[in-house]
């Protein structure tokens, strides 16, 4: 189809047509996501035209159509000029209907729909679409949102709709609208972060869409059970797709802190619906992990204190405890974790959110901590393989704390670090000095101690098998090493003479070697000596420049000058009767002084002065 066609038709303004041809040009693109550069200005005019359409009074069949159309075209970055001005964004947000007057919150409660209400729900549904690729595309289209107040418009959309009871498609593209927003503006993000019905609004989005029942204050009731041994009936399809994008809106609202009150109940009634969250499961295993994932995300963010609310609830028959406390939820973020390391792919965003998570939450809940720690260090007893040996969790983790990626080395070390109480003598014990040494180089704590955190006091929990093994673990290796093969037990006695020869050279060479270095750093201290009277001593007359003074002259025996200025014998080394040739050893047997020669190179100190004295009538006597 040829869009001169197309905008010729426009033009005519003649709906059918326009409709017709624009319905031929969708069912031939709707597949196409990269376009000619060759036809970029017909786009352009092609987009100008089609809100020109809408700004009319078109019928909804063709309002949908053109949108469609703007929908395909929006995903050319090119050719968004039009359509990220503020007329173009105001007029996709009218037929978004996005804000507090919305008509449709009547209607839509209905069971049945007539025929021209779909219709306009299909324009509502397709303005929405157009709205998320012309932001997520267009810089100068996420500046107008801001300035127009999209994100609040929507709120006050969801608020009007009752959280969620809007049709399923308007509500998911308007949560993708609203996630799009907050996570490409910083501003956004702070004022729905400000804004007190935000957070309650997508808290009921997501109350509704897990048909969430609470049971206490910050306790949801356990799904009612079912015939399927594997537990609760799953999430529908739908409310699993309005779940995540609740989950990832919520997500960029909580990365910035907040100390108000009303915030922390909130925090907590998130935190509580998150572990009704990890208790259930979607239509397929993918699915699970994948809105999983977005709940540990969202707890990470979470202020540490509130996440008590995921243990502080009755202990149903068959969940797991420790210390009074229900685990269940701990349960499923450990065998959530572990399927992440067996993935064996994208460590560093699917893996090191929930270490960090359980880190953190084991820092500051006791009670976690200690469960944690029994699920991934049990006491030792097999101490006679290596710690990254073996297919256990901490096995696992013991071999990530080598892994290429700083992040992902970090945060492993960090966790076992932490369900150590940040013990440097209980993480070597576990993991090995060798693997350990990162995380404790970067601590300051390679001579060993403790971190900054307080714990309770250590527990005696070493097995038998360990206090029996412990005297012969290597501390580099974290395991009881095999003796090696003694290499002389294969020898002859010739080669065992011939070996020991050879080491008696190489000991007599490196004893040589020590004597020498010893005897050169002897004379090079004496000779810095020398040099630093020489320097301090302004009268001495081998100083260029000076002139008057009779020249240093030195006797063969005596250890002193024969003239010099009062007190350079102070200066001066003393005498020794341990010099290099024994005996009554002369200053110039101690040390023998140099001069410079003119052209830069060193020469005995008789045969610099002697030729300075020749050359004494070419100095400046001034």
């Amino acid at each position: 189809m040829e869009l001169r066609v197309i905008l010729s038709q426009i033009e005519n303004e003649n709906e059918e047509e326009i409709e017709r041809l624009l319905h031929e040009y969708n069912t031939e693109n709707c597949r196409t996501f990269s376009f000619e550069q060759k036809e970029e200005d017909s786009r352009i005019r092609l987009c100008r035209a089609l809100l020109e359409v809408l700004v009319r009074a078109a019928q909804p069949r063709c309002q949908s159509t053109c949108l469609e159309t703007l929908r395909i075209l929006s995903r050319d970055k090119r050719v968004l000029g039009p359509v990220s001005t503020r007329d173009g964004i105001l007029t996709l947000a009218r037929l978004a209907r996005i804000g507090p007057d919305d008509p449709r919150t009547d209607t839509d409660k209905d069971d049945k729909q007539t025929e021209e209400e779909q219709q306009q729900e299909v324009v509502v549904v397709e303005a929405l679409k157009c709205l998320c690729n012309v932001v997520f595309n267009s810089t100068q289209a996420q500046q107008v949102g801001a300035d127009v107040q999209l994100a609040q418009g929507l709120c006050a959309q969801l608020q009007a709709a009752g959280g969620g009871a809007a049709p399923h498609e308007v509500s998911l593209f308007s949560l993708r609208l609203l996630f799009l927003l907050s996570a490409l503006r910083t501003d956004v993000r702070g004022l729905l972060r400000k804004e007190p019905r935000a957070m309650a609004l997508l808290t009921d989005v997501l109350v509704r869409a897990l048909d969430v029942r609470w049971a206490g204050r910050y306790e949801a009731a356990p799904p009612p059970p079912a015939a399927d041994p594997q537990g609760p009936p799953p999430i529908p399809a739908q409310e699993n797709e309005r779940t995540m994008e609740a989950l990832k809106v919520l997500f960029n609202i909580t990365l910035s802190d907040s100390s108000d009150q009303d915030a922390e109940h909130q925090l907590r009634l998130l935190v509580a619906i998150m572990r009704h969250l990890l208790l259930l499961r979607t239509l397929t295993e993918e699915k699970t992990e994948e809105v999983h994932s977005h709940a540990v995300n969202l707890l990470s963010n979470i202020p540490m204190p509130c996440l008590d609310v995921l243990i502080d609830v009755p202990v149903q028959p068959g969940q797991e405890e420790c210390g009074g406390k229900n685990m269940a939820a701990i349960q499923v973020l450990l065998d959530f974790m572990e399927k992440r390391v067996d993935r064996g792919s994208n460590y560093k965003e699917g893996l090191t959110p929930v270490l960090s998570l359980l880190a953190e939450s084991s820092r500051h809940h006791r009670e976690i901590r200690k469960y944690i720690k029994a699920k991934v260090l049990p006491p030792l007893k097999d101490v006679k393989n290596r710690p990254e040996v073996g297919s256990t969790i901490r096995n696992k983790l013991v071999r990530l704390m080598t892994h290429v990626d700083m992040g992902v080395k970090q945060s492993a070390a960090e966790f076992l670090f932490v369900l150590c109480k940040e013990s440097v003598d209980n993480l070597v014990k576990y993991t090995g000095y060798g693997s350990a040494a990162g995380l404790l180089l970067s601590r300051g704590l390679l001579g060993g101690g403790r971190g900054e955190t307080q714990y309770s006091e250590d527990e005696d929990s070493d097995t038998e098998e360990y206090k029996e093994a412990k005297p012969y673990i290597n501390p580099i290796t974290g395991y009881v090493e095999e003796p090696g093969a003694n290499p002389l037990e294969e020898m002859t006695e010739e080669q065992k003479e011939y070996e020991a020869q050879k080491l008696v050279k190489m000991i007599d060479q490196l004893s040589r070697l020590s004597a020498e270095a010893a005897q050169v750093s002897r004379l090079e201290d004496s000779l810095t000596t020398f040099c630093c009277a020489l320097v301090q001593k302004k009268n001495v007359s081998t100083v260029p420049g000076r002139r008057g003074l009779p020249p240093l002259q030195w006797h063969s025996n005596q250890g002193h000058p024969a003239q010099s200025s009062p007190g350079l014998e102070s200066d001066l080394p003393p005498h020794s009767n341990s010099g290099v040739g024994g005996g009554h050893a002369t200053m110039q047997q101690l040390i023998k002084p140099m001069g410079v020669r003119k052209d830069g190179t060193l020469a005995p100190l008789e045969e610099t002065i002697a030729a300075c004295r020749d050359h004494s009538s070419d100095c400046d006597s001034d």
